[in-house]
């Protein structure tokens, strides 16, 4: 008998083991945080909606996803939690024998209220992911009181170079964006753009060297994305915030923001100002010909800018949110140098003459942006976003440059006097269109843009032979440059089992015409140029994850480099008696080719290798005009390659001490020929960032970071070492809205440029010191509403069309 009981029981256990395994079913989802991300580590518990009580719970995996198994049929919730961000739920649903696919969940950092003292989630100052690296500008003391070009020469494997370009790892051809979209200018106008940008209004500087398809293929070397401070809560907010700066010139900035946001709008403002004075000394040392050069210039330069940002989001609905968004900066000032320059036989060491000139060069700068845009988002995380631009520089720019020449006894042999006057002109039309949705277990996207481009550039040339200006007609004239791009592309990523991959490809068609007119009238034929091409972009990403701690990857790009619009400007200017530049209507687009492995060790350690190819390589190169003067033009003359390894990793050695420390190698090799004179250079280059953070008790935090860039290659110069050391110190008050810092910028003075040149007949040595010393004390103060709300991110259509003005 104990025997028929004990088989049935085992029968009935076994049938309602049975029944259960056809009853269980799933819930899957993915996790992401604030910014959008991928969020690995979050609790998803699965609970009874009337008491609370868990029925099972799961961690999501390195790629955000999570799984949820059970045989559960009862009325449930889901919550989401991980340290750091606040525990969000979802709406109370039936679980009834059925797989459940839950909408992309987004949590927020979190904010805790204790006795009146708001404490909210810090970000690290360099927050590493597997496709970007991110500079938190908001956490670090030593970028408090600096400009945007200052914080990029402290972000990690960035350079800025003499003459105030930008390069990344040691290549040339970084595209800088503000907010997502690509910055109009070139190198001069970028810089003094950046300069005018403070601390204070920016959130992070986010650093991507394989850009997707769905970025324009401008930029060899990569993006810089800029991404300004935004109103991220709910009530009325803002900041104020005060700073001043003493090098060997006195520089302040102002910043003031005033926000509002509730359930259906967003108005955010933004009002800067920025006065900046800057020194430099410049020793050039040539050898032309048999003759020495050997020239001295003090340079200054005096500038003051204003930047206005302001904008309203309307949320129609859950689903529909519209904007308009208007940017504008204006500067001007004053660029001066005064130097002298001994001439001599570099044989017979004979003093012949002294040249002793001065610039003088006033100027204003006015850049504009209107926007506006849509963005529709439902639960099935389907989006459709549409922007439109119209984009504006103004720039007014004189020149009036003094040449006297004396002889060994210091009398006046003779004077040339020049000046030029030369107006710009640039309008940019934009707009793009951008969906993406599920399909089968990734996302598809796909969108088109379209952008216009007009530059029309005077260039007035005078002599001086008495007290008023005389127009040299054979050297006056205007240039006027038009491109239209129409761009399509489509973008896949999926992620399954311990696999994600991303792919895509992108259409670029481009028409240009440049049309160089003479001050007579006479159209110049042998610089006109007409051009129109098509470009394939292909990109590709796949990760795989080892396992929990170790992931390695695989990037492939190609990308596109259009000449800078003043580049293309068959101008002759000159710079001063001895030195001319002059612009190339026939310079090609260089076009390059990336791959790159990496490896991620536990979301901390990131280490990649790379290869870049570029062909139809520009280079700006140094010839000889009338014996005696150098001429800078920029040439297609080689191809470059590029062989880079980088590593990089936060450092938490304690709770009160953090840091993070980034190396990074290239090795270039460029091989071509100019006018007969073959080129080949094999360079190696290395750099690293270094950054030590704090926490001191009582509110107080202090830093120390340094940088180094050993010797290496730009074009034909081959650049000797350079690096400095910061440190700052940090007190928070007045509930923690309150803080002022103060930092010192270079202390050992060590930030100095110097490089040697010996191409196309002519020996240069250069060696410039800049006012990089500086002392910087800063008071901010931010008041209003302390409740967070995440803010929504766009990016704008004017993304691609310029960081190539003039």
């Amino acid at each position: 008998m104990k025997t028929k009981l004990l088989l049935f029981a085992f029968s009935l256990l076994m049938t309602s083991i049975r029944l259960s395994a056809q009853n269980q079913h799933k819930i899957h989802g993915v996790v992401k945080d604030d910014k959008d991300e991928l969020l690995p580590g979050v609790t998803v518990s699965l609970l009874n909606a009337k008491d609370s009580s868990l029925y099972k719970a799961a961690i999501t995996d390195v790629n955000g996803t999570y799984e949820i198994e059970t045989g559960i049929n009862d009325t449930c919730v889901l919550s989401y939690s991980s340290i750091g961000f606040q525990t969000k739920y979802t709406a109370i649903f039936i679980l009834n024998n059925i797989d459940l696919s839950e909408a992309a969940i987004q949590l927020e950092p979190e904010t805790k209220k204790l006795n009146d003292v708001v404490i909210t989630t810090r970000k690290p100052t360099i927050d590493v992911r597997a496709d970007k690296v991110v500079f938190n500008v908001e956490g670090s003391i030593n970028a408090t009181g600096s400009n945007a070009l200052e914080l990029l020469q402290k972000s990690p494997g960035v350079m800025v170079n003499n003459d105030e370009s930008i390069s990344l790892k040691g290549r040339n051809g970084v595209k800088i964006y503000i907010d997502g979209k690509m910055t109009q200018l070139d190198d001069k106008s970028l810089a003094a753009y950046l300069k005018s940008i403070g601390s204070n209004d920016i959130e992070a500087i986010e650093i991507i060297t394989n850009p997707g398809s769905k970025y324009d293929a401008s930029g060899n070397a990569g993006i810089i994305n800029i991404r300004l401070k935004k109103n991220k809560k709910f009530g009325t907010n803002g900041n104020i915030a005060l700073g001043y700066a003493q090098g060997l010139t006195p520089k302040a900035n102002t910043g003031f923001s005033l926000n509002y946001r509730n359930q259906r709008i967003n108005v955010f403002s933004n009002v800067s100002s920025y006065l900046d004075k800057h020194e430099s000394k410049l020793g050039l040392y040539r050898v032309q010909n048999d003759t020495v050069y050997d020239q001295h210039t003090t340079l200054e330069n005096h500038w003051k800018s204003v930047d206005v940002k302001a904008g309203v989001d309307y949320f129609a609905n859950a689903k529909n949110t519209f904007g308009v968004i208007v940017t504008s900066n204006y500067s001007n000032g004053a660029f001066n140098s005064n130097g002298y320059t001994d001439i001599y036989g570099q044989s017979s060491e004979q003093y012949s003459k002294r040249l002793e000139s001065s610039n003088n060069v006033p100027g204003n700068r006015t850049n504009a942006d209107f926007n506006i845009n849509y963005r529709y988002a439902d639960t099935n995380e389907t989006t459709i976003g549409f922007d439109a631009d119209y984009g504006l520089f103004r720039g007014r720019s004189e020149s009036y440059q003094p040449n006297h020449y004396y002889n060994p006894a210091h009398d006046l042999m003779y004077e040339i006097i020049n000046g030029n006057n030369t107006p710009t002109n640039i309008s940019i039309y934009t707009a793009k269109l951008d969906f993406e949705h599920k399909l089968w277990k990734g996302k598809l996207g796909y969108g088109a843009k379209y952008a216009n481009v007009k530059t029309d550039n005077s260039f007035m040339f005078y002599d001086y032979p008495h007290k008023d200006p005389v127009v040299d007609l054979s050297l006056s004239n205007q240039f006027v440059y038009t491109e239209n791009v129409n761009a399509a592309y489509v973008n896949y990523n999926s992620t399954f089992s311990k696999w994600s991959f991303q792919t895509g490809l992108r259409m670029e068609q481009t028409n240009s015409e440049g049309i160089l007119t003479r001050a007579d009238g006479q159209v110049q034929d042998d610089n006109y140029v007409k051009r129109n091409y098509l470009n394939l972009f292909p990109s590709l990403a796949v990760s795989y994850n080892l396992d929990k701690n170790n992931t390695v990857g695989f990037n492939y790009s190609r990308r596109i480099d259009r000449p800078d619009y003043q580049d293309l400007n068959p101008f002759e200017n000159k710079l001063d008696q001895l030195t001319y530049e002059k612009g190339n209507a026939f310079l090609k687009p260089q076009y390059t080719n990336n791959l790159e492995l990496s490896y991620t060790f536990k979301s901390m350690i990131n280490a990649n290798i790379g290869y870049a190819h570029v062909r139809d390589y520009a280079v700006t190169i140094t010839d000889t005009i009338n014996g005696n003067a150098t001429f800078l033009q920029k040439q297609n003359i080689a191809s470059q390659n590029i062989y880079s390894f980088n590593i990089s990793s936060p450092l938490p050695i304690r709770k009160w001490w953090n840091g993070y420390v980034n190396f990074w190698y290239n090795y270039q090799v460029i091989e071509g020929a100019y006018n007969g004179i073959s080129l080949s250079i094999k360079s190696p280059s290395f750099g690293g960032y270094i950054q030590q953070t704090f926490s001191l008790g009582k509110n107080y935090t202090a830093e120390i970071s340094g940088w180094y860039s050993g010797k290496g290659l730009e074009a034909t110069w081959t650049r000797k070492a350079v690096g400095a050391i910061d440190m700052g110190i940090q007190k928070r008050f007045w509930d923690e809205k309150a803080s002022i810092k103060l930092s010192v910028s270079d202390i050992l003075h060590t930030a100095r440029f110097q490089a040697i040149s010996n191409y196309g007949g002519t020996y240069l040595n250069i060696n410039q010191s800049r006012e990089s010393r500086i002392v910087r004390l800063n008071f901010s103060y931010r008041f209003g509403s302390n409740q967070i709300k995440a803010a929504r991110q766009h990016k704008t259509a004017l993304d691609s069309e310029g960081s190539r003005i003039k």
